[in-house]
């Protein structure tokens, strides 16, 4: 089986460069092959243009997004690594669903989960987030980022089961949080260890603890 993962990160050394590192490599001990789409190094363009929009008179995407769909459409899974930024997604992971996941390719344009166009395939989120458990939870950020993903994007895609990570308390160690970026790579490597197994939908909250 293979495995597309897909990293936005502007930095090379970053943490969500090392998530992205460990879930590979527990997808290789499970014997399966990976392929990485680092955005930032392959200098993906994010922004939406008028020639995209295009693609709702059937008219063939840019040659750059039809090579980025051509990885989805020979993977039998996909992770997205990404931190979150203002309780959401990078503009550039944005940018890359904006385009890549286009009408007429992974979905019919009749406003209807029911019409996706793709094979199903596991999709996996690995978030590292700075805020801390507690603070997700007081303002209820998980259960609306989590419903927005599952059913606002992927449901249209033909993606299942949906696995989505929060890494939390990973924007750097302190005394109170030793131990957790440890924690979150033995997650992003199990994640990618079972990237296959089971059949059912899933939210992880990786703290740490």
């Amino acid at each position: 089986m293979h495995v597309l993962v897909v990293l936005a990160h502007p930095e090379p050394g970053s943490f969500s460069q090392a998530v992205a590192d460990a879930y590979c490599k527990g997808v290789e001990a499970a014997e399966h092959t990976w392929e990485l789409a680092d955005l930032y190094r392959e200098g993906f363009n994010p922004v939406m243009s008028e020639r995209d929009m295009q693609q709702f008179q059937g008219v063939p995407m840019p040659q750059d997004v039809l090579d980025e769909q051509a990885r989805v459409e020979r993977s039998d899974a996909i992770c997205l690594v990404f931190p979150i930024w203002w309780y959401g997604m990078p503009a550039m992971m944005k940018g890359w669903l904006d385009r890549v996941w286009s009408a007429g390719w992974a979905y019919a344009w009749k406003h209807d989960p029911e019409y996706s166009l793709l094979e199903p395939r596991p999709m996996t989120y690995l978030m590292p987030t700075g805020a801390s458990k507690r603070l997700i939870e007081k303002y209820g950020v998980e259960d609306r980022f989590d419903h927005i993903q599952r059913y606002g994007v992927m449901g249209y895609c033909g993606v299942d089961p949906v696995r989505i990570h929060n890494l939390l308390d990973a924007s750097s160690e302190t005394p109170r949080t030793q131990g957790v970026h440890e924690e979150h790579l033995k997650t992003a490597y199990q994640s990618g260890l079972q990237v296959f197994a089971g059949d059912a939908y899933n939210v992880e909250n990786s703290g740490g603890r």
